[in-house]
């Protein structure tokens, strides 16, 4: 378990990091844990500085998060509402409030 996404998810802190490429990627994390035996974040991206991807959900695979920095920024928290239905998770770390 990763106790830097687990810290930034609790006090709703956006996270920067590689994933896969060297690209950098800015994300609000909001459930972390383990998913059909993998251990995976999923997260609100916000912006990835080499192809412009669109904003949006992304399911990563936490074997592939590099360089992990937890900013000093904030996010409001949950971005779901409660019609949406969560991902069953094997365990479950962390999930934003």
């Amino acid at each position: 378990m990763n106790t830097d996404l687990v810290r930034a998810i609790r006090e709703k802190r956006l996270i920067e990091f590689t994933y896969k490429s060297s690209a950098v990627r800015i994300a609000e994390p909001h459930d972390y844990g383990i998913q059909n035996g993998i251990e995976r974040l999923l997260a609100f991206q916000l912006s990835e500085s080499r192809t412009r991807a669109e904003r949006g959900w992304r399911d990563l695979h936490r074997a592939d998060i590099r360089n992990l920095r937890v900013l000093e920024l904030r996010f409001a928290g949950s971005r779901g509402d409660s019609s949406q239905k969560h991902r069953t998770w094997d365990v479950l770390f962390a999930r934003v409030s």
